[in-house]
């Protein structure tokens, strides 16, 4: 197991170029955190959200912007003893966590037991939010990170039909005044998985039976479709990326702005 030590060095110097200035990257350039926030920090126990829960910690030590934070580990359910983990994780890495108790995964099996993810996502931001508010704060903050951008744009394309991102900052529809952030929009997994390997940080997947290989994933199959696609053209993902950065109006058949719905022929 690494020390806070190892890690705080390995984020700061060794993957300075693919993490931490990526992340000051998309802090400055999205106005992700301002003076006077109070961010809540989700902390699920996996990779991603460890990784920005430490950044998101060594950012407040610097003078860039002077904001508070809280670690929030929201338990939708998780088997014995990984509650256990995900404490004793942060504790290494010295993080202060809150852990909050939601039976989440126990009402998604009961009203969607063969297709959770829609539900079980739904539940959980709703929480996280609520969560937010309960420890009085304006922001929160999600680990998704680059991949996450590319694929979601895939998902929404191929099974749902729309043109729709994953964006870093949005503001919630029904918790007002607390906006949604992603600290890691410019940081590829792969440098996660990196630095979370070097230093053996023991963390979760999302605990249910999709993340557990029981049932088949839409995100999984856009991974390894992604994953061919680069054999044939390399910058695939970066032209995914910039494409949502690139709408022509004058080009595309409708779109939707503010709940109202427009078309080219109208």
């Amino acid at each position: 197991m690494t020390t806070k030590q190892d890690y705080h060095k390995d984020i700061i110097k060794r993957y300075r170029g693919d993490v931490w200035s990526k992340f000051i990257r998309a802090v400055k350039q999205y106005s992700l955190i301002e003076d006077g926030d109070r961010v809540a920090v989700a902390l699920s126990g996996g990779k991603d959200s460890f990784l920005m829960a430490k950044m998101l910690s060594e950012l407040r030590r610097h003078p860039l912007v002077d904001f508070d934070i809280v670690v929030i580990a929201m338990d939708p359910g998780y088997a014995p003893g990984d509650v256990g983990r995900i404490r004793e994780t942060a504790k290494t890495l010295g993080l202060d966590v809150v852990v909050e108790r939601k039976d989440i995964f126990k009402v998604v099996g009961e009203k969607a037991p063969d297709n959770p993810c829609y539900l079980c996502a739904r539940m959980r931001r709703g929480s996280l939010y609520a969560l937010a508010e309960k420890h009085g704060c304006n922001k929160l903050a999600l680990g998704h990170h680059y991949d996450d951008v590319i694929e979601t744009t895939l998902l929404n394309m191929f099974f749902s039909g729309t043109f729709k991102t994953m964006l870093p900052k949005v503001k919630a529809d029904n918790f007002e005044g607390i906006e949604l952030i992603r600290p890691l929009y410019f940081i590829r997994e792969e440098a996660v998985k990196k630095i979370t390997q070097r230093n053996n940080i023991d963390t979760l997947d999302c605990g249910c039976t999709v993340a557990s290989g029981e049932m088949p994933s839409k995100r999984q199959e856009i991974k390894e479709l992604l994953t061919s696609l680069k054999k044939m053209h390399k910058d695939i993902e970066k032209c995914i990326f910039r494409s949502a950065a690139n709408v022509n109006l004058d080009y595309v058949l409708g779109w939707e702005k503010d709940g109202k719905k427009h078309r080219f022929d109208k």
